[in-house]
This record gives structure tokens, sequence and C-alpha cells, in this order.
């Protein structure tokens, strides 16, 4: 209520005024200079210029927002101890660093109370404590008379938070004269999440790992490779780590660009990984388990008449997990379109508790589905146009489809479950729309690029 009492007068004279058009304009200029260098396998120029074909893309993946249903919301008090916060919390030793310095205390000093929360996707981790920092503020100008309770609007988050950054990807590839992969350079463009922040010792040699972490990591046998990155540091959107960091936009455009490649050769999707993965065991595994278990060599059942389906498959490892993950559509004749089923093989090591693994990959399928369908964070002269779920569609129930989960035996030490399962399922759903329709989606969210 004394927010809303408040009447400002903003002075704009020094704001950042741009749009998500003109920093994707900047992003595709960058994109035709080569940036810091991640990798770099054999002879990529040479691997281009001999061959019998090949294929660019450019991918674009906006600022994407964590949307928990739960509110950024804490308590912060003053007390005998020193100073004591409730709250859904990420990063509790970057909570009691700042509350520290704020209040003079050591940060022993500092009690965080941990509380289970709806939802966090990375949005709690925040790096300058931002929603606890500005609470304590209200404390120390109340002179810790009482403890203060601060939970933020939907909208305050929506539009004044941290966001996932936005990227532009540009990938070239060859083939032979057998149809065979023999060069392949990606080059990202996007804000790097550790820049300007405490953790930026975590920057080496001008790369941000979280930027290109998928991309620079494939599995895949290909001779020439390299990868590069372009990371502007005078873009003043706040940002930070959302669920599967780097992997959810590096997946998308590496597994829908071999999608693209097999196509081109000639080759079956699930064939031309598997002939790649050569000293990959656990990938061979994951990516066998999926297409077996999704009757990926029987033709998909025909739809009702004017109706297309199609199958799609993409293969990811995230946090030390292999994902593997089967996308079923069917397209109507308006470009409307429903996901029917998505069957999904995983490798995370010994299953501790199964029962958890399936319930996080059912999870983390709704929420990149509903990503890949709708969300988008945008600009327009620098503020943001969106506020909330009217506006930044989350996905409905009645758009869920029907999710199989398929564990791959292993002894292997447990690995990552809560964010892999985020990656493929993006590439798998386009690459499944462009087989029914024969049209690529390269840029996110899908929203209605098939009826126009």
């Amino acid at each position: 209520k004394g927010r809303d009492a408040v009447t400002i007068q903003w002075d704009e004279s020094g704001a950042f005024k741009q749009s998500s058009e003109q920093l994707f304009q900047r992003y595709r200029e960058l994109a035709k200079t080569e940036g810091t260098v991640v990798r770099n396998d054999g002879d990529v120029n040479t691997g281009l210029a001999s061959a019998t074909r090949t294929l660019e893309a450019e991918y674009d993946f906006p600022f994407l927002a964590h949307s928990a249903m739960e509110p950024m919301n804490c308590v912060v008090a003053l007390t005998k101890y020193g100073c004591e916060t409730w709250h859904g919390a990420q990063m509790q030793s970057q909570v009691q660093s700042v509350l520290a310095e704020l209040f003079g205390l050591e940060p022993e000093q500092v009690r965080v109370h941990t509380l289970y929360a709806g939802g966090s996707f990375g949005r709690r981790a925040s790096k300058d404590a931002d929603y606890v920092l500005e609470n304590a503020h209200i404390v120390k100008a109340i002179g810790g008379k009482a403890p203060v309770k601060l939970v933020w609007l939907r909208e305050d988050d929506m539009q004044a938070g941290h966001y996932r950054p936005m990227y532009h990807h540009r990938l070239t590839a060859a083939l032979d004269d057998q149809g065979k992969l023999v060069a392949w350079q990606h080059r990202l463009v996007g804000q790097s999440v550790f820049a300007g922040s405490p953790f930026a010792a975590f920057i080496k040699d001008g790369i941000d790992s979280t930027s290109v972490e998928g991309g620079s990591t494939l599995p895949y046998r290909i001779p020439n490779l390299r990868v590069d990155l372009h990371t502007p540091s005078d873009i003043p959107v706040p940002i930070q780590w959302w669920r599967v960091v780097g992997h959810s936009h590096n997946a998308f455009s590496t597994e829908c660009f071999f999608d693209e490649l097999a196509q081109i050769a000639g080759q079956d999707p699930v064939a031309w990984r598997l002939a790649m993965l050569e000293g990959h065991s656990r990938h061979i595994e994951t990516l066998k388990l999926v297409a077996q278990k999704a009757g990926w060599d029987k033709p998909l059942a025909a739809g009702k008449q004017g109706e297309r389906r199609g199958r799609g498959v993409a293969l990811h490892e995230a946090f030390g997990s292999v994902v593997a993950q089967v996308a079923e559509v069917t397209v109507q004749s308006d470009g409307q379109f429903k996901v029917d089923r998505v069957v999904c093989s995983v490798e995370c090591g010994i299953a501790v508790n199964p029962d958890v693994i399936r319930a996080q990959v059912e999870g983390s399928i709704g929420f990149a589905l509903s990503a890949a369908m709708h969300e988008a964070i945008t600009l327009t002269d620098g503020k943001i146009d969106q506020s909330n779920f009217h506006n930044n569609e989350p996905l409905r129930i009645y758009n869920m489809p029907k999710v199989e989960v398929h564990i791959v035996p292993s002894a292997n030490p447990p690995t990552g479950i809560g964010e892999p399962p985020v990656a493929p399922l993006a590439p798998a759903l386009v690459n499944a729309l462009a087989a029914a329709t024969g049209k690529r989606i390269r840029r996110l969210p899908i929203s209605n690029q098939l009826s126009v």
C-alpha cells in the first residue's frame, strides 16, 4: 500500500532503451565474426572448403522468466543472534555474505532458515540476493524493531527480476560425397551469467562455461569441430541461471541441426546419431532404449482426415546424466498442434529412488514444453512487455502429453535428475513438427510459427 501511494517521476535520460529485436540484430552482426574459441578440433576451414554439401542455420532464443508459482518472498529479522531470514534459498552462502555486509555483522551472525519453496528453477539462486536484500533494507530502515515479511507481486518478478539470457546461435556444417559429417562450426552470442557477479572468477580465458555447456561438449565424433563465443558486456538486462542453464539453448540448436543434417544425408535420425557415438556407451544405451520404447522402427498411426503426424528425437547430456526423448505430435490443417506423447530414457547412474526420478522427468517435460510453446520475455524501449501469466502464458494441463519414463539400468554413481530432462524436450518436439510438416522452426517459442 505504501508503494502504491508513492508518486514517482522517473529520469530515463540514461536508461537502456533497446528492444529485443534490436538486440537480436546486434547479435546477428556479432555472429558474422569469430568470437573467443572454446573448442577447436581438427581444421574446420579446410573441412568446410572441401565439402560436397554445407548447411547453415541460425537459432534465436528469448529472455525467459523463471515463472515460479510462488513469487519471491522472505522474512528478515534482527535478533539476538544478529540477523535471521526465512525463505526458500538456493544460494544460502551468498545471502549470508550480502546481509552480513549490510548490517555490519560477521557471516556466522547471519542465520538462513531454508524453507520449502513453490518453485525456484534458479531464480532463488540470486547472485545479489536481490529480494532478500530489499527486505533487509526495510528492516534496517526501521531499526530492526520488528521482523518484516516481503512478498513480491508476480509483476514485480516478471518485469524487474532476473532472466535466462537471450541467445543467438549460428551453425555451419559440411558433408562429404558419402554423406559423412566432416566439419561443424558453432558460434554463440549472449550475455555471461558469471560476468560482473561475485562468481566472475569462474570465467576462464574469457569463457563462461555455462554459456557453451552442451555445445562445446558434443559427444558425436566429428573430425573438424570449432565452437566460439561472443559475450557482450554492456547490456544491463539482469540475468541469472535458468533451469538446465546453457543446455537449455545448446541442446536445441545442436539437436535440431543434427536432424537437418540427417535429412540431407538421407539418414534415419536415430541411426545417424548412433553411428557417431563411438566410445560413448551411456549415450548409445540411452538412445537405443528410447527408440525401442517409442517404437521408432514402426510407423506412427495415421491421424484423422486433414491431420499430419510426426515423431522427433533428441539426445543430450547435462549435469552428468544422459537423456533421450522421442516426441509425437499431431498437426491440424490450420497449424495448431498437440503433443500426444513423450517417451524419455535417462541414464542418471544408479537409481536410488526410481519414483523421484520419474517425477522429476515428468515435471521437467512440462516445464520445458511450457517454455518451448509460448514463453518469452521481450523488450520494447528497454521495458519488459510481459507482466503476468496472461501474456507470458504457461502450459495448460490439457496440453500436457502422455509421458513415459524409462531408466537405463546402471551401476554408475548417481548424477543429476532435476534439470537434465528439460534440455531435449524442445528439440525433440521441433524435430517431430518438422517430420509432420516439413517446416523447420529455428526460434523459440514455437507460438504460432506453424500457422504463418
